[in-house]
C-alpha cells in the first residue's frame, strides 16, 4: 500500500550500546526516506560510538567494536544525517520512547539544531499494542474465538484466562521461539516448569521488579540514582539508602528482599571469632 504523504516520511532504527538515553551512544543508524511521490532513498550507517560496545549489546545486534574502528562518529555525520531527514516526518518501532530521544541526545551532544516541533511521530510498536490489545477479553477472542461476557467477573475471567491457557499450549505446540541472544526452542509445552520459565520478562528478586538480577545473578536496583548497581555494594556504601527504603511506600515484600540482602551483607562483612584449640 502506497503511503499517503504532504511531506517526506524518514522510517528509521538505530542499534546501539545499550537502552540508556543519557549515557548510551549509536553505533548503527538505518533511515529509509519516502517521498510524497512514493520514491525512496536508503542511508545505512556504521557509526564508532567512541566508548566500548558490551559484549551483551554485541550479542544482540552482532555489531562489535573492531566493527566500527575507524568508522566516523555521530558527530562526524550529523550533518550528513540531519540533512537527509531535513523536514521529514519520522516512523519507527518503539521509536517514541526510545530511538527519538537518543537520537536527538546525539544531535545535542554533536550540537546540531534538530527540532521535533512540527514533525509528526509514529510508533509503530504503539500502533500495534493498541489495535491488538493484551487485555484478557483481547486474547480470549484471539485464541478462543468467543466473546468473553461477564468480564471482571472473577469467575469468568479465571474460566477464561484457563481456557486461553490451554489454546495456548495447542496453538504453539510446535511453535519455534527465538530469544534475544539467539536460541531456538519450542518453549511452549505442557509442563507448568517450563511454561513458567517461559514466563519470565526480566529476572527479578522481588515480586514487583525494584530489583532485578544481572547476568551474574548479583541483585540490583530497577529504579532511581542507582539503576543498575548492585543493592549490597549500594548499602553499604550508602546505608541511608536501605533505611530511605524502608521508610518509603515500597512493597513489604521488597521491603523483606531488601532486608535479607542487607543481613547478609552484614554477616559477611562481620568479623570472623576463630578460637584455637589448646
Amino acid at each position: 500500500m502506497e503511503l499517503h504523504l504532504t511531506r517526506p516520511l524518514v522510517v528509521f532504527d538505530l542499534e546501539t550500546t545499550g537502552v540508556h538515553v543519557g549515557s548510551d551512544r549509536i553505533v548503527q543508524i538505518c533511515l529509509i526516506k519516502i517521498t510524497p511521490d512514493n520514491q525512496e532513498t536508503v542511508r545505512n550507517y556504521l557509526i564508532n560510538p567512541t566508548i566500548p560496545i558490551p559484549h551483551e549489546s554485541t550479542a544482540i545486534h552482532g555489531i562489535s567494536d573492531e566493527d566500527v574502528k575507524g568508522k566516523p562518529t555521530f558527530k562526524e555525520l550529523a550533518g550528513e544525517i540531519a540533512a537527509f531527514i531535513g523536514n521529514s516526518d519520522l516512523a519507527g518501532y518503539n521509536s517514541n520512547k526510545f530511538d527519538v530521544p537518543l537520537l536527538v541526545e546525539e544531535f545535542l551532544r554533536a550540537e546540531v539544531d534538530f527540532d521535533l516541533k512540527n514533525r509528526h511521530l509514529i510508533d509503530v510498536q504503539n500502533i500495534f499494542h493498541k489495535m491488538e490489545q493484551r487485555t484478557l477479553k483481547a486474547a480470549y477472542k484471539f485464541y478462543c474465538n468467543q466473546e468473553l461476557t461477564n468480564a471482571h467477573d472473577a469467575e469468568a475471567d479465571t474460566r477464561a484466562t484457563l481456557d486461553v491457557l490451554r489454546a495456548q499450549l495447542s496453538r504453539y505446540a510446535e511453535t519455534e521461539y527465538t530469544d534475544p541472544s539467539g536460541k531456538v526452542s519450542k518453549p511452549v509445552v505442557n509442563k507448568m516448569e517450563s511454561l513458567a520459565d517461559f514466563s519470565v520478562m526480566h529476572p527479578k528478586a522481588d515480586l514487583v521488579g525494584h530489583i532485578g538480577l544481572n547476568k551474574e545473578g548479583q541483585e540490583v536496583f530497577n529504579f532511581g540514582k542507582h539503576r543498575g548497581k548492585p543493592v549490597e555494594e549500594v548499602f553499604s556504601n550508602e546505608p541511608s539508602y536501605y533505611d530511605w527504603m524502608m521508610q518509603g511506600n515500597f512493597p513489604l515484600s521488597t521491603k523483606k528482599v531488601i532486608t535479607a540482602i542487607k543481613l547478609r551483607g552484614f554477616n559477611q562483612s562481620k568479623p570472623q571469632n576463630h578460637h584455637r584449640s589448646s
